[in-house]
């Protein structure tokens, strides 16, 4: 999935204990950070197939340290213990770090066999990606409804929150059916992978000002 990957943050941050919404949408993308990260540093290895699935010619055939269950739980332990450590916020802690392992769930649902437990076969995925007719309502679905959550457990603070909001929706829409319906990804490359991190930082960053035009009930009560 892509923005699939934020509805867990969004409903995460409906939590009043859970961290900043930007916060969240980091963790919710944190292992693609480190995949692609990794890949450029040739640890991590992907090419392009389009024999790979319907939706995607991406072949993941080695991403151990990230999209492994037991990778991905070992980056949910690490971005916890940083929140813990920042804030010694514990219930805050939980919720990032369960945003961080939702990953490879989500994950689970669409890619073709290629995730894996513990970074050796059996190599796990439901296919979703072979069938468009659901993964794409699907995507959108739950992002968009996790969206409306958010939405009705928060508050405005600010003047600016429905444009922050309005433009948040807007954005993820159009990223999405870009990586739908967009060129075709060329050969993995540095420049590739840098253009992707710059896309996952920019949509967290704009997702850092929504949450901050927003606010629990029980602060607006306080305030």
């Amino acid at each position: 999935m892509f923005i699939g990957h934020w509805a867990p943050a969004l409903v995460a941050a409906a939590h009043p204990k859970a961290p900043k919404l930007g916060t969240l949408f980091v963790a919710g993308q944190l292992v693609d950070f480190g995949f692609f990260t990794l890949m450029m540093l040739g640890v991590e290895k992907m090419r392009i197939d389009p024999s790979a699935s319907v939706m995607n010619p991406m072949d993941l055939y080695h991403m151990p340290y990230t999209h492994s269950l037991l990778g991905n739980a070992l980056w949910a332990v690490a971005f916890a213990a940083i929140i813990w450590a920042v804030t010694k916020n514990r219930t805050g802690a939980i919720i990032g770090g369960l945003v961080v392992l939702s990953h490879w769930f989500v994950d689970w649902l669409v890619h073709v066999p290629d995730l894996t437990l513990y970074g050796a076969p059996p190599k796990l995925g439901l296919g979703l990606w072979n069938h468009p007719e659901i993964a794409m309502p699907l995507e959108l679905g739950i992002t968009f409804a996790a969206l409306i959550f958010y939405i009705v457990k928060t508050r405005a603070r600010t003047s600016s929150a429905r444009l922050a909001l309005g433009l948040l929706a807007l954005v993820l829409l159009t990223v999405q059916v870009v990586n739908w319906f967009g060129p075709p990804p060329g050969e993995p490359s540095a420049g590739a992978a840098l253009f992707v991190l710059g896309t996952y930082t920019a949509l967290c960053l704009l997702a850092a000002w929504v949450g901050s035009t927003r606010q629990h009930p029980q602060a607006a009560l306080q305030g």
